[in-house]
């Protein structure tokens, strides 16, 4: 059952220049327990779409269901107590700088009612989780931006909610960060069964933690499906810019860009598990006597599996194009257009 089922989701809001539709018809399943990516550039739809998840913005047309029931349905206070299910992290963290770590855990529970030495308790337990059980006295101001973001964390799970949304929550954190914060939030994941929604203008984070993804552009779902399946063979426009212009923390095998020398045709490689065994490139040239263009090649972590990639372009002239394309096709490798 989907925890989350978006369907036909519209949101227009109403600004004295005119009306600006930031959502039209979005539908999207998302599964109990997975990790699922939103990503576009700034001005997608996504910070909308994330708030009338929650229905803290409630949409113009269209359903959001949570475990199956419509939130439109729900009364004021069916609503409130929905809300206790669905946690949230940010990109500035939203941490109370006047109160230590164990007492920004704590908040939530003391707004639910629960007693001090009971929350206390649960706090010092999340603390140990997120991995900073030695921080506990410790204000704020005196954390690093990845331990601020574990103290966030921390507390959104101190409600126990079946969702997570995080909104660019790795956004403010250099790379290194990031990655521990991701490798986090998969281990929430794996310990609670939590169905952690992604939203980033980031497809390095995107890559790195999500199974399924829904690319937004101009509030329309351009493009979404498994993550290693658009990796492998984006469609949309979107998608292949995203991709593309991917530089995350992982490219260490970077090897361009290259001046393109000829205007030739340019096509995007990726190498899978099965293509890793021959020279591919190489036997190519030699089979069709044809010389290729290595404009970039670099390795990234998909779902926790490294797949190479490279931009070609053949050379000016080449009436081998097709049959070369077929070759790289026949030994396994997934090939595409680039713009």
């Amino acid at each position: 059952m989907s925890a989350i089922q978006i369907n036909n989701v519209s949101k227009t809001f109403t600004t004295k220049d005119g009306t600006v539709e930031a959502l039209k018809n979005v539908s999207i399943s998302i599964e109990s327990g997975d990790i699922f990516g939103i990503i576009g550039m700034s001005g997608a739809g996504k910070s909308t779409l994330v708030r009338c998840i929650n229905f803290l913005e409630e949409p113009t047309s269209g359903k959001v269901l949570i475990d199956g029931r419509s939130l439109g349905d729900f009364t004021p206070g069916q609503l409130r107590k929905q809300r206790e299910d669905i946690g949230m992290i940010f990109q500035h963290f939203n941490l109370l700088m006047q109160k230590n770590v164990l007492e920004n855990v704590c908040f939530p529970l003391y707004i639910q009612g629960k007693k001090k030495a009971e929350a206390r308790k649960r706090a010092a337990e999340l603390l140990g989780i997120v991995g900073l059980s030695d921080k506990q006295k410790a204000y704020p101001a005196q954390l690093s931006g990845g331990q601020k973001q574990r103290v966030a964390i921390a507390r959104a799970l101190a409600m126990d909610p079946k969702i997570l949304l995080c909104d660019e929550a790795t956004s403010a954190l250099d790379p290194q960060t990031t990655s521990s914060i991701l490798e986090l939030l998969k281990e929430i994941n794996e310990q609670f069964h939590i169905t952690i929604v992604i939203i980033t203008h980031q497809m390095s984070v995107v890559r790195e933690i999500c199974r399924h993804v829904a690319i937004l552009k101009e509030g329309e779902v351009k493009e979404q499906g498994l993550v290693s399946d658009i990796f492998n063979n984006p469609k949309s426009a979107v998608a292949k810019e995203l991709i593309l212009t991917d530089r995350g923390s992982d490219a260490d095998g970077w090897a361009g860009p290259q001046e393109e020398i000829l205007s030739g045709e340019k096509i995007r490689i990726v190498f899978t598990e099965n293509s890793a065994f021959e020279p591919v490139i190489a036997n190519m040239i030699l089979t069709f006597k044809e010389p290729i263009n290595i404009l970039r090649a670099d390795t990234k972590n998909v779902g926790g599996i490294a797949k190479g990639e490279m931009i070609l372009q053949f050379m000016q002239g080449n009436r081998q194009v097709e049959a070369m394309k077929e070759y790289l096709l026949e030994r396994g490798l997934s090939v595409g257009e680039v713009e």
